[in-house]
């Protein structure tokens, strides 16, 4: 006769350590905010918000982007996301181009208003990530980076 077994813990199923109980969640979390607020008012100045940068900087390459292709990147709305081109594209910042290979799609790239105004950009998020980093050393920065990676990699 068969004794019944106990059904394997799954990992999903398993509990966190300790120290993953202890905020580490609602400290990313806090962290995101306060990063994306500074952003903001740091751009603002460009007329620019942190989401809006994060799709230009989507677009710095100079090959051409689908939006979709940007949503699934960022996680974002596509309804939002193509509220958030017009926007752009009426600050001069991005423009359409068709899809050579679908003529229903479009494509995104930046104009050369958006690519003079790229470097301006990317200098406030340094400048931003300088702050939040204040008295980190290389190696803790590094190590920190490594962390979040592993985070990353274990979804």
């Amino acid at each position: 006769m068969k004794t019944a077994s106990a059904p394997k813990a799954r990992v999903a199923d398993a509990a966190p350590p300790v120290e993953a109980r202890s905020g580490i969640i609602r400290l990313i979390n806090r962290l995101r905010v306060e990063l994306i607020d500074a952003l903001d008012r740091e751009l603002a100045q460009y007329d620019i918000s942190a989401p809006q940068l994060i799709v230009l900087a989507s677009l710095a390459t100079d090959d051409p982007v689908s939006p979709a292709n940007i949503c699934k990147t960022i996680s974002y709305d596509p309804g939002a996301m193509t509220r958030m081109i017009d926007r752009l594209e009426q600050k001069g910042l991005v423009k359409r181009i068709p899809n050579p290979n679908d003529r229903r799609a479009t494509q995104l790239a930046l104009t050369p208003a958006g690519k003079a105004l790229y470097p301006q950009l990317i200098a406030v998020k340094d400048g931003v990530a300088a702050r939040f980093l204040r008295g980190f050393t290389k190696d803790e920065t590094r190590q920190l980076e490594g962390l979040l990676n592993r985070m990353l990699a274990n979804r």
